[in-house]
């Protein structure tokens, strides 16, 4: 019991690290993955949301599981020396013999931090076992070479063990996690829902993860042609005061340009399909509108998303709750044609979904 306690203690840190760092990561590195499981599947439902953010948390514990205390001060190990890596297989036959019972806490950590891994590269990324397992030999290799390198050169020399024996470890976690999976497809199988088809009809979350997409689009764009500016700047000669002020303008320019491009031009031309809504399956057109109409909705529509990023932290909550109470953004409200028999026809012809009702996560 108290080796069990001493166990825990010695990981208890480490979880509240990730704990404490999962609301902010979470909102960040969640969007990549929920738009890769909208465009494959189309649509997912709100316990695959959930699966993904708490599929986060795991990565962030296992991050600072692996990684964290980080060495401090001017002398100790990863300052002064290093660790000499463990490279033979059978080492942990060399500890059991040492340490007898005390070095199983050990295997038993390196194998269940990697159990979690399984399950979710079989029930979430759908992962057949080679391909889970190779995943969890991958991400082993490269904590073990964070480990050799000092976090990768951070620091002078490795201030943890490179022990090749984890490898055999982690990856056996991995297997039992996916072993997991299968079993608990027999309790609680796995909703499997495959639309291949563009929605008229997207959810908020679905509509927040193409923004996010076109955004990133935007800014990356801005970014670059501001990098650009201060570059061509220190090459020429020119002042670097003055490179500074060039870049910033430049960069709003075309950050400008690319939102009205993202949001705007493209999605014109694509039925209301933004560069995100075409990665994520969806438009934002949910009624039939034409000529005044459609012109008239596309200007209310990038004046409510400006407007919104001006007072983002207010109108975004604002935006998710009129949407929670009316089911539609409030542009969508604007009169549509009347003849929605035809559209919905139309879209039918084209292989696309006609319009429902509104929900949060299709």
């Amino acid at each position: 019991m108290e080796l069990t306690a001493h166990f825990i203690n010695n990981y208890s840190d480490n979880f509240i690290v990730a704990l404490a760092l999962w609301p902010l990561a979470s909102g960040v590195l969640s969007v990549p993955l929920i738009a890769l499981l909208y465009h494959r599947d189309g649509r997912m439902h709100l316990n695959t949301v959930i699966g993904a953010y708490l599929s986060v948390l795991y990565g962030l514990s296992l991050v600072c599981f692996t990684l964290y205390p980080l060495p401090s001060g001017k002398s100790g190990l990863g300052i002064t020396y290093g660790i000499a890596p463990q490279l033979n297989p059978f080492g942990f036959l060399n500890d059991l013999a040492k340490d007898g019972i005390g070095a199983i806490p050990q295997i038993f950590a390196n194998i269940a931090f990697f159990v979690p891994l399984g399950f979710i590269a079989g029930r979430l990324l759908r992962a057949p076992l080679f391909h889970s397992l190779f995943l969890g030999l991958v991400i082993s290799l490269l904590i073990e070479i964070a480990q050799l390198t000092g976090l990768f050169f951070l620091y002078p020399y490795s201030y943890r063990t490179f022990d090749v024996c984890d490898l055999l470890w982690n990856t056996s976690g991995t297997a039992l996690g996916w072993a997991l999976y299968l079993a608990s497809e027999k309790v609680l199988p796995s909703r499997i829902v495959q639309e291949k088809t563009l929605t008229h009809n997207p959810g908020f979350v679905r509509r927040v993860i193409a923004f996010c997409l076109d955004m990133t689009f935007v800014v990356t764009l801005s970014t670059a042609a501001g990098v650009g500016v201060q570059v061509a700047y220190a090459l020429l000669g020119f002042d670097s005061n003055n490179g500074v002020t060039a870049a910033t303008n430049v960069s709003l320019v075309v950050g400008c340009l690319a939102f009205l491009f993202a949001q705007g031009v493209f999605p014109w031309l694509h039925h209301g399909s933004t560069l995100g809504g075409k990665f994520v399956r969806m438009s934002f057109e949910t009624a039939p509108r034409s000529g005044i109409l459609r012109m008239v909705f596309y200007g209310l529509r990038l004046v409510v998303i400006a407007g919104a990023l001006q007072v983002s932290f207010i109108a975004f909550p604002l935006l998710a709750l009129f949407y929670m109470i009316k089911h539609c953004m409030p542009y969508d409200l604007l009169p549509c044609e009347s003849n929605y028999q035809k559209y919905k026809e139309h879209l039918k012809a084209h292989g696309q979904n006609a319009p429902q009702s509104g929900s949060l996560f299709l």
